[in-house]
């Protein structure tokens, strides 16, 4: 299995039961690997609360019988350990995911969960980086790094976040013989494995094909397009410290995330009248809902720009 075992606090038919639904979620659901794992520790989460709430590890028995004032008080323990609503609503999810499993099973009662509303989370606001400081990201010169094809390597990911509107699973998932080229269409392997097209800009394509000259290793076309500095698959947490220290440089807030990236993409193309269906399309949105929270964004960067510049605000 992809994902890290997860140790369950449960009767053996129970503890069974969760590792049959586990793998039901990554071999038939084909649910990502971190999804998979944050569903697995928030059920193990659930059923170690069980364990003290009952005073013995659950059966499938008790998850038979669960009543809403089960459910309930798990929510307030949650709460009074810190959760968040974001969390709890995700934890409400992964548990009546295995619920849902166990009751086409046979083995469960799903009534009381679905009793419950679970928290609503607080939508938080995307925090776009301005143009200026997004494009020198994507620029070697500004890189504090001593190799210059480590330089131009970090530029050219850096100009596929901004550039493409890639998530840096994305970008580091490309393929060598995936090179972007300028006025192609760039295959994108998004969440939860559903592909999308999206257009290449020459900068971005001259960034890679910089960094490909550069770099020392001649990989095979199959093999992972962005390495680190021995030649292996490139991690995430490489491109996350480098942006850490484009922030010092730049004067930038912690905000200035890779992932901010991806953000700034997508409020700078509606600033510059991109529609909201293009950009859902681009950034690989399964729903358009999820898309409008950057229209809240420009209109919070107008009404900025407003207070600011009116004489009467």
């Amino acid at each position: 299995m992809p994902a890290t075992e997860i140790l369950v606090s449960a009767a053996p038919d129970l503890a069974d039961a969760v590792a049959r639904w586990r793998r039901h979620l990554g071999a038939e659901r084909r649910l990502s690997p971190k999804t998979l794992e944050a569903y697995g520790r928030d059920v193990a989460q659930f059923l170690t609360f069980l364990t003290a709430h009952f005073a013995t590890p659950p059966t499938l028995a008790d998850m038979q019988a669960l009543a809403t004032t089960d459910i309930r008080a798990f929510m307030a323990a949650r709460r009074n350990d810190g959760a968040s609503s974001r969390t709890l609503a995700r934890g409400i999810a992964g548990i009546r995911s295995l619920v849902s499993f166990l009751e086409r099973e046979g083995s469960a009662n799903g009534a009381a969960l679905r009793a419950i509303r679970p928290p609503r989370p607080k939508k938080s606001m995307p925090k776009p980086i301005a143009p200026e400081a997004a494009l020198a990201m994507s620029d070697p010169e500004a890189s504090l790094e001593d190799e210059p094809w480590i330089a131009a390597r970090d530029a050219a990911v850096m100009a596929l976040l901004y550039g493409a509107g890639l998530r840096i699973s994305e970008a580091l998932g490309l393929k060598r013989n995936e090179a972007p080229i300028a006025g192609a269409m760039l295959r994108v392997r998004g969440k939860g494995g559903k592909e999308r097209l999206v257009p290449v800009l020459p900068a971005v394509s001259a960034a890679v094909a910089d960094y490909l000259a550069r770099c020392p290793y001649i990989t095979a076309p199959n093999a992972a397009l962005f390495v680190g500095a021995k030649g292996g698959p490139l991690s995430p947490r490489i491109i996350q410290r480098t942006m850490a220290k484009l922030r010092g440089a730049l004067g930038l807030p912690e905000t200035a995330t890779p992932h901010a990236l991806r953000h700034s993409f997508a409020t700078h193309l509606l600033a510059t009248g991109g529609d909201l269906r293009t950009i859902q399309e681009l950034l690989g949105h399964a729903s358009l809902s999820t898309t409008q929270v950057y229209t809240a964004v420009d209109t919070e960067r107008l009404m900025e720009a407003y207070r600011a510049a009116h004489p009467r605000a």
